[in-house]
């Protein structure tokens, strides 16, 4: 008995560090395309987490590579697909949010540099969230 009450509580405490350590917003499947020849655009898709209890909005994204990132959105209207710019991507507690093709995604606008690895910095306001880094063309 006082062998499964010990691995009772040796489980309890994995896991309330494993939630304690986990982080509150998670980027991953980072992909960040090669600006297109002429138009110094590039786009960028991922995926983000919000692991906190308290619904996210990312109101900006920033990356020291472009001149301007813009979060877009791809619609249809009558017929004919367009972009348009979101005022902030919002993401309940627990929820992950995908910016893919055809959809939710990163405009990436005038490059500073030519660069291989691209920085994005996500702000809910004036706060920086949470900061990653990935190859340009490829996953990160």
């Amino acid at each position: 008995m006082r062998t499964a009450w010990v691995i009772a509580i040796a489980v309890a405490c994995l896991t309330a560090c494993e939630q304690t350590t986990k982080a509150p917003v998670v980027v991953a499947d980072i992909e960040i395309t090669p600006p297109r020849p002429g138009s110094g655009m590039s786009a960028g898709y991922l995926e983000i987490r919000n692991n906190s209890k308290e619904p996210l909005a990312i109101t900006r994204v920033e990356s020291p590579q472009f001149g301007m990132v813009e979060l877009h959105e791809s619609i249809v209207e009558d017929g004919i697909a367009r972009m348009r710019p979101l005022a902030s991507l919002d993401i309940a507690p627990g929820q992950a949010t995908r910016l893919e093709r055809g959809g939710k995604h990163l405009m990436l606008m005038a490059p500073v540099a030519d660069a291989g690895q691209v920085t994005l910095n996500f702000y809910a306001g004036d706060l920086l969230i949470v900061s990653v880094e990935a190859r340009m063309g490829t996953g990160g």
